[in-house]
């Protein structure tokens, strides 16, 4: 049975491609059966949206491994399909490692063990971790792709090296688009030399208000912060194994050779101590902390309630928080310098009252990231766009996918 044929079998639900050539023919298949396809890696962020309103998948599990890498070039390609954590891994043998550190929503959305997601899902859902905030997000660090549009047509879009631009931005625009502008089966990335070591900062016992004051005040020192959080109390004892306590605790990470992080920790310290006790997290202590806060641990209570990632100005974050505590009843926590807030809510995720309460303290954004299914299906998920940005995003969506047959619903 050829590869068409199987993407029109009544008894096939899910397609394995292992060549783009495959992906094109399923996707034409699709296109001439009027049968939409939900796109996916291994189903670590399938609950992250919209539910896809499509019969058959088309599963990108299959088409894995690392094409090309070139450390000295600092230069990465590998199939959409590649786990990021073998990507990771590998890179972190040579000592790099990607910049825009990955969070990994399997956790979170599923309760999967940490490392389910591919490459190909991190950047078409352009993730980033802490290090966002200094290093950019993965739109920042894609060099270019291979694809499969709508249309059932291969193109490809940018370059193996840094210094390659052509075509960077169409590598950009597919970059974030949850797969529905087109299937990626080859993704080129920048890599950067790894951290000799790192250590946080931890102030504790800091009210949101005091804490989001102590990480504005790092962030503008020559310390070179790389990453700025604050977990309110209880929040706290729910990442790196319980073993910072309840009492709320504010990170501040430093990266880099040595001595000279110690140089820097030594003279933040001296300032920071002043505010608030402090402790110190070094090395692989430091870095599991940081992947906790990376991968929304204290959420990944293998719940449905929702969750919300809101993106605000970081002075106005804890005020966020306050005025929707006083409407509902809530749990978060912050990242980015009080940028991101993590928030869990116990009841239903009322969008209105939370995108009002963000447009009242200087606008943002808020996506719905996790809740049940029915709920998904009846919430807008993803903050509405003004109105030029949604007709650009509609032509797009035109020009890429007319039919709409690549995850048909995701965003909205």
């Amino acid at each position: 049975m050829s590869i068409t044929q199987t993407a029109l079998h009544p008894s096939t639900s899910t397609l394995r491609p292992t060549t783009p050539e495959e992906v094109r023919e399923i996707v034409a298949a699709a296109i001439s059966a009027e049968e939409p396809l939900a796109i996916e890696g291994h189903g670590s962020k399938r609950g992250l949206g919209r539910p896809v309103q499509a019969a058959r998948t088309l599963s990108l599990a299959a088409m894995s491994g690392v094409t090309l890498y070139e450390p000295e070039e600092l230069v990465l390609s590998a199939r959409a399909g590649t786990p990021i954590a073998e990507i990771e891994q590998l890179l972190d043998d040579n000592n790099q490692r990607l910049e825009f550190e990955p969070l990994d929503y399997g956790p979170l959305l599923h309760g999967l063990e940490p490392g389910q997601g591919t490459i190909g899902g991190v950047i078409a859902c352009n993730l980033a971790g802490p290090r966002r905030l200094k290093q950019g997000a993965a739109r920042d660090h894609i060099l270019g792709v291979a694809a499969v549009s709508g249309r059932g047509e291969i193109f490809k879009s940018g370059g193996r090296v840094v210094k390659n631009v052509t075509g960077y931005d169409l590598s950009k625009g597919v970059t974030g688009s949850f797969g529905t502008l087109a299937v990626m089966t080859d993704i080129t990335v920048k890599v950067l030399p790894k951290s000799e070591t790192e250590t946080t900062l931890v102030l504790r016992g800091l009210a949101d208000d005091a804490a989001a004051g102590a990480m504005a005040a790092a962030m503008g020192s020559s310390a070179e912060v790389s990453g700025a959080a604050h977990l309110p109390m209880f929040v706290a004892a729910r990442v790196a194994g319980g073993t910072l306590g309840k009492d709320a605790a504010t990170l501040i990470r430093l990266e880099g050779f040595g001595p000279s992080v110690a140089a820097r920790a030594a003279h933040l310290g001296a300032a920071l101590s002043r505010v608030a006790p402090l402790e110190l997290l070094e090395a692989d202590a430091s870095r599991g902390l940081w992947r906790d806060v990376r991968d929304v641990r204290p959420f990944a209570d293998g719940t449905a309630k929702p969750v919300w990632r809101l993106s605000v100005t970081p002075t106005r974050g804890h005020e966020i928080v306050m005025s929707l505590r006083m409407q509902t009843a809530i749990d978060a926590f912050y990242d980015w310098q009080g940028g991101l807030i993590w928030m869990r809510m116990e009841g239903e995720p009322d969008a209105s009252l939370v995108r009002e309460t963000i447009r009242r303290f200087g606008g943002g954004h808020a996506t719905l990231v996790r809740a049940s299914e029915p709920v998904r299906a009846a919430t807008e998920i993803f903050q509405p766009q003004p109105g030029p940005l949604a007709g650009l995003t509609r032509r797009l969506k035109e020009q890429f996918d007319p039919q709409g047959v690549l995850n048909p619903g995701r965003m909205g």
